[in-house]
């Protein structure tokens, strides 16, 4: 990617997680102005060259004032590693640290709300599924502008594991009654996730946007 031609004032929640780490060099290194919300004990894992606000995600008011000034919002706070066991974990984390998000947003007028949420229908992941529903409806009810990225599983470091399945995606994507639902449910790599990341961000959209998996992978190939 080349660098932007219009710096943008981005903050992010969840700044040292799997996603923050990574996309917060990224946004630097394209001349974007990057606040990273973190708390006391995380401040040495926040990624160098952004601005560091301590607070706690799950109250926006510990955070709505420094949100000011700001024109992007990215939600990436969510428990590690998401597997059908942590139902309690998405309903303690990733639910009310997004509806602090919103709030905060919403307060602050905040112009674009980027929010990670995942692929659904599914047959699996139920409660992963059901918080980050929710959590969607609950920017749309805010009447926020948002991209809302939907992946299914991001490939990469630590997660590598689902590349067996792919020769079953190979099959079912081969099989009309299928192909939906395995392009729909498909696999990301996380340098095609961040790409789309970087490309929703830089691009905002006038109205709220979805990106599904076939959006995303064509993003991360640098097809726009």
């Amino acid at each position: 990617m080349t660098g932007s031609t219009h710096t943008r004032r981005i903050f992010v929640t969840g700044a040292t997680g799997y996603l923050g780490i990574r996309l917060i060099p990224l946004l630097i290194e394209r001349g974007h102005q990057v606040t990273a919300l973190t708390r006391q004990e995380s401040i040495r894992k926040v990624p160098p060259g952004c601005q560091m606000v301590v607070g706690n995600p799950f109250d926006a008011d510990s955070f709505f004032l420094s949100l000011r000034g700001n024109d992007t919002l990215v939600q990436l706070v969510g428990a590690p590693k998401p597997s059908p066991w942590k139902g309690v974990q998405f309903r303690a984390v990733d639910g009310p640290s997004a509806l602090a998000a919103v709030r905060a947003a919403k307060v602050t007028g905040v112009q674009h709300f980027v929010y990670v949420s995942v692929a659904h229908p599914a047959p699996i992941m139920r409660d992963y599924i059901a918080v980050r529903t929710d959590c969607e409806a609950a920017i749309a009810e805010a009447g926020l502008i948002a991209t809302i990225l939907r992946p299914w599983y991001i490939l990469g470091p630590g997660h590598w594991w689902p590349l067996a399945l792919q020769p079953i995606y190979f099959l079912l994507e081969r099989i009309p009654g299928k192909r939906e639902a395995a392009m729909r449910l498909g696999l990301v790599t996380i340098s095609e996730m961040l790409t789309a990341m970087v490309w929703s961000i830089e691009h905002p959209p006038v109205a709220t946007r979805v990106v599904e998996v076939p959006e995303i992978r064509r993003l991360g190939l640098g097809d726009r």
